[in-house]
Protein backbone atom coordinates (compact mmCIF):
# COMPACT_ATOMS: atom_id res chain seq x y z
CA UNK A 1 0.00 0.00 0.00
CA UNK A 2 1.16 3.90 -0.26
CA UNK A 3 -0.11 6.76 0.86
CA UNK A 4 1.36 9.97 0.71
CA UNK A 5 0.63 11.17 4.57
CA UNK A 6 2.18 9.88 7.38
CA UNK A 7 -0.41 7.17 8.31
CA UNK A 8 -0.27 8.08 12.00
CA UNK A 9 -3.50 7.10 11.88
CA UNK A 10 -4.86 6.83 8.58
CA UNK A 11 -8.01 5.16 9.74
CA UNK A 12 -9.31 3.95 5.79
CA UNK A 13 -5.52 2.81 5.40
CA UNK A 14 -5.23 0.68 8.57
CA UNK A 15 -8.87 -0.96 7.98
CA UNK A 16 -7.66 -1.83 4.60
CA UNK A 17 -4.58 -3.23 5.67
CA UNK A 18 -6.27 -4.84 8.93
CA UNK A 19 -8.70 -6.51 6.36
CA UNK A 20 -6.11 -7.97 3.82
CA UNK A 21 -3.73 -9.20 7.13
CA UNK A 22 -6.86 -10.75 8.56
CA UNK A 23 -7.27 -13.04 5.28
CA UNK A 24 -3.48 -13.93 5.82
CA UNK A 25 -1.69 -11.23 3.05
CA UNK A 26 1.49 -9.54 4.34
CA UNK A 27 0.88 -6.03 4.22
CA UNK A 28 3.22 -2.81 3.67
CA UNK A 29 1.99 0.49 4.31
CA UNK A 30 4.46 2.85 2.44
CA UNK A 31 3.71 6.52 3.94
CA UNK A 32 4.63 9.95 3.63
CA UNK A 33 5.91 11.79 6.66
CA UNK A 34 5.99 15.32 5.45
CA UNK A 35 7.03 16.63 8.86
CA UNK A 36 9.33 14.17 10.18
CA UNK A 37 6.76 13.58 13.19
CA UNK A 38 6.72 9.87 13.05
CA UNK A 39 8.90 6.39 13.67
CA UNK A 40 10.09 5.29 10.34
CA UNK A 41 8.74 1.84 11.21
CA UNK A 42 5.92 0.66 13.16
CA UNK A 43 3.55 -2.47 13.23
CA UNK A 44 -0.16 -1.52 13.62
CA UNK A 45 -3.14 -3.68 12.77
CA UNK A 46 -0.77 -6.34 11.37
CA UNK A 47 0.20 -3.99 9.16
CA UNK A 48 3.62 -2.74 8.69
CA UNK A 49 4.05 0.58 8.08
CA UNK A 50 7.44 2.12 6.74
CA UNK A 51 7.75 5.79 6.70
CA UNK A 52 9.52 7.93 4.57
CA UNK A 53 11.57 10.73 5.87
CA UNK A 54 12.58 13.18 3.05
CA UNK A 55 12.83 16.69 4.71
CA UNK A 56 10.24 18.98 6.14
CA UNK A 57 7.70 19.34 3.32
CA UNK A 58 4.28 20.59 4.72
CA UNK A 59 0.64 20.31 3.67
CA UNK A 60 -0.11 22.79 1.26
CA UNK A 61 2.39 23.98 -0.74
CA UNK A 62 2.45 23.91 -4.22
CA UNK A 63 5.95 23.42 -6.02
CA UNK A 64 7.66 22.07 -2.54
CA UNK A 65 4.47 19.52 -2.34
CA UNK A 66 4.90 18.33 -5.71
CA UNK A 67 8.74 17.91 -5.54
CA UNK A 68 8.27 16.19 -2.47
CA UNK A 69 5.76 13.38 -3.92
CA UNK A 70 7.96 13.31 -6.71
CA UNK A 71 10.75 12.32 -4.52
CA UNK A 72 8.66 10.01 -2.63
CA UNK A 73 7.35 8.54 -5.53
CA UNK A 74 11.03 7.56 -6.70
CA UNK A 75 11.75 5.95 -3.43
CA UNK A 76 8.68 4.02 -3.35
CA UNK A 77 9.24 2.84 -6.73
CA UNK A 78 13.33 1.69 -6.23
CA UNK A 79 11.95 -0.29 -2.80
CA UNK A 80 9.26 -1.93 -4.77
CA UNK A 81 11.33 -2.93 -7.41
CA UNK A 82 13.68 -4.32 -4.62
CA UNK A 83 11.99 -7.13 -3.76
CA UNK A 84 8.07 -7.13 -5.98
CA UNK A 85 4.84 -7.33 -4.36
CA UNK A 86 1.96 -9.59 -5.18
CA UNK A 87 -0.41 -5.63 -5.57
CA UNK A 88 0.21 -2.33 -5.18
CA UNK A 89 -2.50 -0.71 -3.42
CA UNK A 90 -2.34 3.37 -4.34
CA UNK A 91 -4.42 5.14 -1.66
CA UNK A 92 -5.63 8.15 -3.60
CA UNK A 93 -4.06 9.64 -6.81
CA UNK A 94 -0.93 11.03 -6.20
CA UNK A 95 0.86 7.63 -5.62
CA UNK A 96 -0.64 6.10 -8.90
CA UNK A 97 2.16 6.68 -10.98
CA UNK A 98 4.12 3.97 -8.94
CA UNK A 99 1.62 1.42 -10.00
CA UNK A 100 1.26 2.44 -13.43
CA UNK A 101 4.90 2.12 -13.87
CA UNK A 102 5.56 -1.23 -11.81
CA UNK A 103 2.45 -2.63 -13.87
CA UNK A 104 4.24 -1.90 -17.02
CA UNK A 105 7.53 -3.21 -16.13
CA UNK A 106 6.42 -5.93 -14.36
CA UNK A 107 2.75 -6.69 -14.89
CA UNK A 108 2.53 -5.87 -11.06
CA UNK A 109 -1.97 -5.55 -10.56
CA UNK A 110 -2.58 -2.52 -8.66
CA UNK A 111 -6.20 -1.14 -7.06
CA UNK A 112 -6.86 2.35 -6.87
CA UNK A 113 -8.46 3.47 -3.95
CA UNK A 114 -10.02 7.44 -4.45
CA UNK A 115 -10.69 8.31 -1.32
CA UNK A 116 -11.11 12.12 -2.68
CA UNK A 117 -11.06 14.18 -5.53
CA UNK A 118 -7.24 14.60 -5.09
CA UNK A 119 -7.54 17.35 -8.10
CA UNK A 120 -9.77 19.86 -5.94
CA UNK A 121 -7.65 20.36 -3.04
CA UNK A 122 -4.59 22.53 -5.10
CA UNK A 123 -7.25 24.90 -5.73
CA UNK A 124 -8.28 25.29 -2.19
CA UNK A 125 -5.73 28.40 -0.97
CA UNK A 126 -6.44 30.18 -4.00
CA UNK A 127 -10.07 29.56 -6.11
CA UNK A 128 -9.20 32.00 -8.64
CA UNK A 129 -6.09 31.38 -9.39
CA UNK A 130 -5.85 30.82 -12.97
CA UNK A 131 -2.16 28.60 -12.45
CA UNK A 132 -3.72 26.61 -9.66
CA UNK A 133 -7.02 25.92 -12.39
CA UNK A 134 -4.16 24.92 -14.78
CA UNK A 135 -2.62 22.12 -12.73
CA UNK A 136 -6.07 20.71 -11.39
CA UNK A 137 -7.06 20.20 -14.88
CA UNK A 138 -3.76 18.40 -15.46
CA UNK A 139 -3.91 16.22 -12.05
CA UNK A 140 -7.49 15.51 -12.90
CA UNK A 141 -6.66 14.35 -16.85
CA UNK A 142 -3.62 12.37 -15.29
CA UNK A 143 -5.30 10.54 -12.80
CA UNK A 144 -8.10 9.62 -15.02
CA UNK A 145 -5.70 8.21 -17.49
CA UNK A 146 -3.88 5.99 -14.61
CA UNK A 147 -7.16 4.99 -13.55
CA UNK A 148 -7.98 3.51 -16.66
CA UNK A 149 -5.16 1.13 -16.03
CA UNK A 150 -6.03 -0.23 -12.30
CA UNK A 151 -7.33 -3.73 -12.09
CA UNK A 152 -10.24 -2.22 -9.59
CA UNK A 153 -11.22 0.99 -8.42
CA UNK A 154 -12.23 1.62 -5.26
CA UNK A 155 -13.92 4.57 -4.10
CA UNK A 156 -15.21 6.21 -0.54
CA UNK A 157 -19.12 7.02 -1.96
CA UNK A 158 -22.18 6.33 -4.07
CA UNK A 159 -25.91 7.50 -4.65
CA UNK A 160 -27.87 6.06 -1.91
CA UNK A 161 -30.66 3.88 -3.26
CA UNK A 162 -33.88 5.90 -4.01
CA UNK A 163 -31.02 9.16 -3.24
CA UNK A 164 -31.04 12.44 -5.02
CA UNK A 165 -27.48 13.15 -4.58
CA UNK A 166 -24.75 11.91 -6.44
CA UNK A 167 -21.20 10.27 -4.83
CA UNK A 168 -17.86 9.68 -6.11
CA UNK A 169 -18.86 6.29 -7.74
CA UNK A 170 -21.03 8.86 -10.10
CA UNK A 171 -18.41 10.97 -10.67
CA UNK A 172 -16.25 7.70 -11.66
CA UNK A 173 -18.81 6.79 -14.22
CA UNK A 174 -19.23 10.14 -15.95
CA UNK A 175 -15.13 9.79 -16.61
CA UNK A 176 -16.55 5.64 -17.89
CA UNK A 177 -14.77 4.06 -14.76
CA UNK A 178 -16.44 1.54 -13.22
CA UNK A 179 -15.58 1.28 -9.03
CA UNK A 180 -17.14 -0.23 -6.27
CA UNK A 181 -18.22 1.49 -3.34
CA UNK A 182 -16.45 0.86 0.19
CA UNK A 183 -17.48 3.56 2.71
CA UNK A 184 -15.30 4.98 5.53
CA UNK A 185 -17.79 3.29 8.42
CA UNK A 186 -15.96 2.16 11.56
CA UNK A 187 -15.16 -1.31 12.55
CA UNK A 188 -16.46 -0.74 16.44
CA UNK A 189 -19.09 0.87 17.91
CA UNK A 190 -19.43 1.94 21.62
CA UNK A 191 -22.93 3.69 22.53
CA UNK A 192 -23.09 4.65 25.78
CA UNK A 193 -26.68 3.95 27.93
CA UNK A 194 -27.20 7.62 28.90
CA UNK A 195 -24.47 10.32 26.96
CA UNK A 196 -26.11 13.81 28.73
CA UNK A 197 -28.27 14.45 31.38
CA UNK A 198 -30.28 17.34 30.88
CA UNK A 199 -28.59 19.47 33.17
CA UNK A 200 -24.93 18.49 32.02
CA UNK A 201 -22.52 20.68 30.65
CA UNK A 202 -22.41 20.00 27.32
CA UNK A 203 -19.20 19.99 24.20
CA UNK A 204 -18.98 20.39 20.58
CA UNK A 205 -16.57 18.96 19.17
CA UNK A 206 -13.95 18.90 15.81
CA UNK A 207 -11.70 15.83 15.29
CA UNK A 208 -9.89 15.57 11.97
CA UNK A 209 -7.94 17.35 9.63
CA UNK A 210 -7.85 21.35 9.93
CA UNK A 211 -7.76 22.41 6.47
CA UNK A 212 -10.01 25.50 6.36
CA UNK A 213 -10.94 28.37 8.70
CA UNK A 214 -14.11 28.89 7.21
CA UNK A 215 -15.50 26.03 9.35
CA UNK A 216 -14.06 27.36 12.76
CA UNK A 217 -15.24 30.93 12.25
CA UNK A 218 -19.16 29.68 11.14
CA UNK A 219 -18.83 27.34 14.23
CA UNK A 220 -17.77 30.23 16.62
CA UNK A 221 -20.60 32.27 14.56
CA UNK A 222 -22.86 29.36 15.90
CA UNK A 223 -22.10 29.38 18.99
CA UNK A 224 -22.55 33.05 19.93
CA UNK A 225 -25.67 33.24 18.83
CA UNK A 226 -26.55 31.03 22.07
CA UNK A 227 -27.25 32.73 25.04
CA UNK A 228 -24.04 32.89 27.24
CA UNK A 229 -25.07 30.12 29.90
CA UNK A 230 -26.19 27.60 26.97
CA UNK A 231 -22.87 28.05 25.11
CA UNK A 232 -21.23 24.35 24.82
CA UNK A 233 -17.78 23.95 25.89
CA UNK A 234 -15.72 23.43 22.35
CA UNK A 235 -13.34 20.44 21.59
CA UNK A 236 -10.79 20.98 18.89
CA UNK A 237 -8.30 18.46 17.66
CA UNK A 238 -6.65 17.55 14.91
CA UNK A 239 -3.61 19.16 12.41
CA UNK A 240 -3.81 20.28 9.18
CA UNK A 241 -2.37 23.28 6.99
CA UNK A 242 -4.74 25.80 9.26
CA UNK A 243 -3.85 24.30 12.29
CA UNK A 244 -2.26 27.50 13.95
CA UNK A 245 -4.58 29.82 12.30
CA UNK A 246 -7.59 28.08 13.76
CA UNK A 247 -5.55 27.65 17.16
CA UNK A 248 -5.17 31.70 16.94
CA UNK A 249 -9.21 32.40 16.48
CA UNK A 250 -10.15 29.68 19.56
CA UNK A 251 -7.83 31.52 21.52
CA UNK A 252 -9.11 34.82 20.89
CA UNK A 253 -12.57 33.48 21.00
CA UNK A 254 -11.37 32.55 24.76
CA UNK A 255 -10.07 35.99 25.50
CA UNK A 256 -12.87 38.38 23.74
CA UNK A 257 -15.46 36.03 24.17
CA UNK A 258 -15.71 33.74 27.18
CA UNK A 259 -15.71 31.01 25.05
CA UNK A 260 -14.39 27.51 26.78
CA UNK A 261 -12.59 25.65 24.10
CA UNK A 262 -9.68 23.13 24.12
CA UNK A 263 -7.28 22.95 21.15
CA UNK A 264 -4.80 20.35 20.50
CA UNK A 265 -3.18 18.83 17.77
CA UNK A 266 -2.73 15.42 16.18
CA UNK A 267 -4.21 12.07 17.67
CA UNK A 268 -3.62 8.29 17.87
CA UNK A 269 -7.00 6.33 17.61
CA UNK A 270 -7.06 5.84 21.18
CA UNK A 271 -7.10 9.17 21.79
CA UNK A 272 -9.72 9.84 18.99
CA UNK A 273 -12.12 7.47 21.28
CA UNK A 274 -10.85 9.51 24.48
CA UNK A 275 -12.28 12.47 22.65
CA UNK A 276 -15.03 11.82 20.97
CA UNK A 277 -16.34 10.37 24.53
CA UNK A 278 -16.53 14.08 25.28
CA UNK A 279 -18.88 15.22 22.85
CA UNK A 280 -22.08 15.73 23.07
CA UNK A 281 -22.23 16.93 18.67
CA UNK A 282 -19.69 16.64 16.14
CA UNK A 283 -19.47 20.07 13.89
CA UNK A 284 -18.88 18.63 10.40
CA UNK A 285 -19.82 21.51 8.37
CA UNK A 286 -17.37 22.17 5.28
CA UNK A 287 -17.19 25.29 3.20
CA UNK A 288 -19.07 24.54 -0.54
CA UNK A 289 -16.67 25.50 -2.54
CA UNK A 290 -13.96 22.59 -1.70
CA UNK A 291 -15.79 20.60 -4.59
CA UNK A 292 -15.61 17.19 -3.14
CA UNK A 293 -18.15 18.02 -0.90
CA UNK A 294 -21.03 18.71 -3.36
CA UNK A 295 -19.30 16.06 -5.13
CA UNK A 296 -20.21 13.23 -2.96
CA UNK A 297 -16.87 13.28 -0.32
CA UNK A 298 -18.26 11.78 3.30
CA UNK A 299 -15.91 12.98 6.18
CA UNK A 300 -15.60 9.61 8.45
CA UNK A 301 -16.05 12.08 11.78
CA UNK A 302 -19.71 11.45 10.86
CA UNK A 303 -19.55 7.63 10.94
CA UNK A 304 -16.71 7.85 13.79
CA UNK A 305 -18.99 10.17 15.66
CA UNK A 306 -21.93 7.79 15.18
CA UNK A 307 -21.01 4.65 16.32
CA UNK A 308 -19.94 6.41 19.72
CA UNK A 309 -23.61 7.80 19.61
CA UNK A 310 -22.60 11.16 18.79
CA UNK A 311 -24.70 13.00 15.93
CA UNK A 312 -23.34 15.35 13.81
CA UNK A 313 -24.47 18.74 12.40
CA UNK A 314 -23.21 18.30 8.33
CA UNK A 315 -23.90 20.24 5.11
CA UNK A 316 -27.27 20.08 3.14
CA UNK A 317 -27.55 19.68 -0.36
CA UNK A 318 -25.25 16.93 -0.47
CA UNK A 319 -24.52 13.12 -0.32
CA UNK A 320 -23.19 13.69 2.97
CA UNK A 321 -26.87 15.63 4.19
CA UNK A 322 -28.95 12.83 2.75
CA UNK A 323 -27.08 10.11 4.66
CA UNK A 324 -27.21 11.74 8.21
CA UNK A 325 -30.50 12.40 7.88
CA UNK A 326 -32.14 9.21 6.28
CA UNK A 327 -29.87 6.98 8.75
CA UNK A 328 -30.88 9.52 11.55
CA UNK A 329 -26.83 10.55 12.94
CA UNK A 330 -26.77 13.95 12.30
CA UNK A 331 -28.96 16.89 10.81
CA UNK A 332 -28.19 18.72 7.65
CA UNK A 333 -28.21 22.35 7.58
CA UNK A 334 -26.98 24.85 4.96
CA UNK A 335 -23.52 26.35 4.57
CA UNK A 336 -22.90 29.68 6.10
CA UNK A 337 -26.13 30.13 7.94
CA UNK A 338 -25.15 30.38 11.39
CA UNK A 339 -28.51 30.37 13.10
CA UNK A 340 -29.30 27.00 11.23
CA UNK A 341 -26.22 26.00 12.76
CA UNK A 342 -26.78 27.14 16.03
CA UNK A 343 -30.63 26.05 16.28
CA UNK A 344 -28.97 22.23 15.09
CA UNK A 345 -26.40 21.93 17.85
CA UNK A 346 -29.11 23.01 20.46
CA UNK A 347 -31.74 20.48 18.97
CA UNK A 348 -28.86 17.77 18.57
CA UNK A 349 -27.59 17.96 22.57
CA UNK A 350 -29.40 15.70 23.73
CA UNK A 351 -29.99 13.30 21.40
CA UNK A 352 -27.90 9.65 20.83
CA UNK A 353 -27.82 8.03 17.70
CA UNK A 354 -27.11 4.48 16.37
CA UNK A 355 -24.87 3.81 13.40
CA UNK A 356 -27.13 0.89 11.80
CA UNK A 357 -24.81 -0.22 9.72
CA UNK A 358 -20.90 -0.85 10.38
CA UNK A 359 -18.08 -1.89 8.20
CA UNK A 360 -19.09 -5.33 8.40
CA UNK A 361 -20.94 -4.65 4.81
CA UNK A 362 -17.78 -2.97 3.50
CA UNK A 363 -15.26 -5.66 4.53
CA UNK A 364 -17.51 -7.74 2.67
CA UNK A 365 -17.54 -5.70 -1.14
CA UNK A 366 -13.54 -4.79 -0.24
CA UNK A 367 -12.46 -8.28 -0.03
CA UNK A 368 -14.56 -9.94 -2.76
CA UNK A 369 -13.03 -6.41 -5.28
CA UNK A 370 -9.50 -7.30 -3.49
CA UNK A 371 -8.95 -10.89 -2.77
CA UNK A 372 -9.29 -12.17 -6.76
CA UNK A 373 -6.53 -9.92 -7.45
CA UNK A 374 -3.60 -11.91 -5.16
CA UNK A 375 -5.34 -15.56 -4.40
Amino acid sequence: MVVTNSCAPDPRVLRSAFWLSEAGHQVTVHAFDRLQLHAKSESLHGARIMRYHLGDIPYGGMLKSIRGIMQFSKRVKATLLHSPPELIYCHDADTLSIAVSLKKSHGIPFVFDMHDLHHTWIRMPSPKSILRKLLSRKMESTMIRHAGKADAIITTSGKIEGGIHDGFEQYLQSKNLASIVVENRPIEMSIPQQRNPENKDWTVGYLGRVRELKTFTLMLEAIKLMPAAERPKLIIAGDGIRENEVRELMLNAIESDGIEADVSGAFTPDQFQELVKQLDVMFAIYPPERGNILQGALPVKMFDAAANGVPSVVNSGCLMGEIAETEEIGKAVEWNDAQAACDALLELKNNTVELAITSQREKEKFLSTVLPLID
